[in-house]
């Protein structure tokens, strides 16, 4: 197992760096100069010249990639552009929001899904199960943003049970906190919950037909311990590896959910940085993203081996 974790970690290394130098790539050829943007309509060609060489624009593109590369190693991803702020700071007072938003989307989700796709399968063929299948197309093709201004308009104008907008931080009390949370998980959970739900019922139908299942009906097992217990163990290697590949559902998500109900994490950072060509915010952003969902399908592989024993590295 620790050869297995020390190999998966070592692969995670040129991945990054892949990451890093695309990333990198990819907005200096897209079109927008951060140059003229901060300099404004009236600027001349001599001041836009000079802003881009006190940014280092001018430099050749290879140069400018090995001296930010150089300073990632250092944990130093740049300075913005317009805030002239560190990015790393930047991006440690907007983890908060984002952090809280996706774990909350994730344990809702998975407490939801799970046994709405363990129900399905059980009741397969039925008004049940057809119910939760058309409910799980519905959410999974809904755009995230017609959710979140439904849900905006139904639970928080209409009938005035939640705010509309805005993020009250855990500082104010749990309850505020989570209270400002539960529309944007709520719509950032739409798709995520018809996702795992799809995939549960798909890995459970070919869990019960096992003989294993009908010698536990044979035994007179109950049914709901079949279902959780036997079934749903031996049917979790595809479930806990939708979870994980959802995160990435998440991350996507959390970028159109943040702009919808003005909460002030990643997604929203994102957003603003990429209308002003904010590059080193965007590559930052963008790399810690990559990151995060590296470390997460590290993690699932693990857990192979909990969910199923014969699972071997």
């Amino acid at each position: 197992m620790l050869s297995y974790v020390t190999r998966r970690t070592m692969t995670t290394i040129p991945v990054m760096v892949f990451v890093a130098f695309f990333v990198f790539s990819l907005l200096y050829i897209a079109p927008g100069d951060p140059a003229a943007i901060i300099a404004g309509d009236q600027a001349t060609q001599q001041d836009i010249a000079r802003i881009r060489e006190s940014l280092g624009l001018d430099q050749p593109f290879l140069i400018r990639f090995g001296v930010w590369f150089v300073g990632l190693l250092h944990a130093d991803l740049g300075t913005s552009i317009f805030a002239n702020v560190p990015v790393s700071t930047m991006i440690v007072q907007r983890t908060g929001p984002t952090l809280s938003l996706m774990v909350i989307t994730l344990v809702f989700a998975v407490l939801v899904a799970v046994p709405l796709g363990v129900v399905a399968a059980w009741r397969q063929g039925t008004l049940v199960d057809r119910i939760v299948m058309g409910a799980a197309v519905v959410g999974f093709s809904v755009p995230v943003f017609v959710v979140g201004y439904a849900l905006c308009y139904v639970l928080a104008l209409h009938f005035q049970i939640l705010p509309v907008q805005g993020y009250a931080p855990l500082e104010r009390g749990l309850w505020p906190w989570f209270r400002s949370l539960i529309l944007p998980s709520l719509t950032l959970s739409t798709g995520y919950i018809a996702l795992i739900a799809r995939v549960t019922r798909a890995a459970m139908l070919e869990v019960v037909q096992q003989d294993y299942i009908r010698t536990a009906k044979a035994k007179g097992v109950g049914q709901r311990m079949i279902l959780f217990v036997h079934a749903l163990k031996n049917a979790a290697i595809p479930i806990v590896t939708v979870i994980g590949i959802g995160v990435g559902l998440l991350i996507g998500g959390a970028v159109v959910t943040e702009s919808v109900f003005v909460i002030p994490g990643l997604g929203r950072l994102t957003v603003d940085a990429i209308l002003r060509r904010d590059y080193p915010v965007i590559q930052g952003v963008v790399l810690l993203f990559s990151f995060s969902y590296v470390i997460v399908n590290l993690l699932i592989d693990l857990l192979y081996t909990v969910f199923d024993p014969r699972v071997k590295y």
